[in-house]
């Protein structure tokens, strides 16, 4: 599994596209707490972390399912930490499936800007 994680607007997406051959037809988009593993990308990771406050749990009940994926999480989990409870439990909901899955991944790749950060 490859990891990619940035900031909004930074070119995780069009990174992922160009270095995997991704088709649109390959990427699930996050939007609600399930998602189909039986593409070969899922984005947006950090919206399935809203709904789903278990999102740890969720990967390891799939494992098997996610292994040869490319996952890309949008970097919620830095800077000014909200105010507001509910944001703050997503923030560090995210933070810690990323933790997780950087520990499982065989690469995390960081984007900034558009240009590739290697980080494993």
């Amino acid at each position: 599994m490859i990891l990619i994680i940035g900031g909004a607007y930074q070119g995780k997406l069009d990174y992922a596209r160009a270095a995997f051959g991704l088709t649109d037809d390959d990427i699930f988009t996050c939007r609600g707490d399930r998602i189909d593993f039986s593409r070969r990308c899922i984005y947006a990771l950090e919206e399935f972390t809203a709904h789903c406050p278990e999102s740890v749990a969720y990967f390891q009940a799939h494992r098997a399912q996610w292994q040869n994926s490319v996952l890309i999480c949008r970097d919620i989990f830095c800077g000014v930490v909200p105010m507001d409870a509910q944001a703050r439990a997503w923030r560090q909901n995210t933070g810690l499936l990323c933790q997780y899955l950087s520990g499982e991944a065989s690469q995390v790749i960081r984007i900034f800007c558009g240009l590739e950060q290697r980080l494993k």
